[in-house]
Formats: structure tokens, sequence, C-alpha cells
């Protein structure tokens, strides 16, 4: 399979801290912040960009949760929100590495529209601009145009540094 390099582990780095100053600057007036994300490289995004915003504003108390779904077939199996708790009058902010039909991020609201929360977006690192479904990134590292037989991969290693490939 032939891949090419997207985004090395210093890109993603600069677009997660520029995406960490947007998150801040468009939450100016919030004190708390909920990300949520989606189960592996959401979730191990997610924590990246909490470790970003916590640079930039040590006064915002961001809680990080973990969205569990079946990403090819979400009405297969329960999404859960862990840990679980109230999202009532929080701005939350679902995160993922790759927005492409918008299909994810659609059944990601599930569990958040039981709630009342005061906002709701979406950060992304890359966002391929293939939407189905009307669910847009609010947040984007990279913005990418890709034909449909193309795929983004974006791999973590353990310590979090990543690299994204058009594959």
């Amino acid at each position: 399979m032939k891949r090419a390099l997207i985004l090395n582990s210093d890109e993603i780095r600069q677009k997660t801290i520029r995406i960490a100053y947007q998150i801040v600057e468009d939450n100016y007036n919030t004190t708390e912040l909920t990300l949520i994300g989606i189960k592996l490289n959401g979730f191990t995004y997610a924590t990246k960009l909490k470790s970003e915003i916590e640079q930039i504003d040590k006064n915002i108390k961001i809680t990080l949760l973990e969205l569990e779904l079946d990403k090819l077939n979400p009405l297969l199996k329960d999404i859960k929100l862990k840990p679980a708790g109230s999202l009532n009058k929080e701005t939350v902010i679902i995160v993922d590495d790759v927005a492409n039909t918008g299909k994810t991020l659609f059944y990601a609201l599930q569990p958040i529209l039981k709630f009342s929360p005061a906002k709701v977006q979406v950060a992304v690192l890359v966002d391929r601009q293939h939407k189905l479904y009307p669910v847009s990134p609010d947040f984007v590292g990279l913005s990418l145009s890709t034909t449909l037989k193309e795929h983004i991969v974006v791999e973590f290693d353990k310590k979090g540094n990543g690299s994204a490939y058009l594959t």
C-alpha cells in the first residue's frame, strides 16, 4: 500500500497548538471545558489538545472523557461516554483525528443530546471534506481534499507522538 506523509509529529504539534489557541479564544468567557475524545485516536488527540490548552490558560478546568462507538456500524453497539456524568451547561468539544463523511461525529452527538450543554463544538486534526452528514468541524488542523478512494491514517505511538498519512 502506497503511503504519503502529510503531517509529521512536529507539524501535528504545531497544528494542535493552533487549535488549542482557537479553542481558548472562542471560549474566552468559559472557565470549564469538557473534551470528549472518540475512542482510540480521537481520545489520544484530545489528550494532546488538553495538554496544550492547559499550557495556554491555566485557569480553565478541563474534563477529559472518552466516547466509545463502532465507527463503521454505530447502531450495532451502545455508544458509551466514559466516565458517565452530566454535561448540562457544559461547553463540550468533541475531538477526533480525522473527519471524513461526518458519520462518526453525527453519532457521537447521541449521548450528548441527553443533556443540555451550553455549547457543542468539534475539533479534528484532519478534515477530508466529504460530508454526507450535517456535522462540520469548528476547529481543523489540516483541511485536505482527497478522492473517495484515498484514506487518511493517523498513527500515534505510546508517547502520543504521531504522523498522518494519505493512503
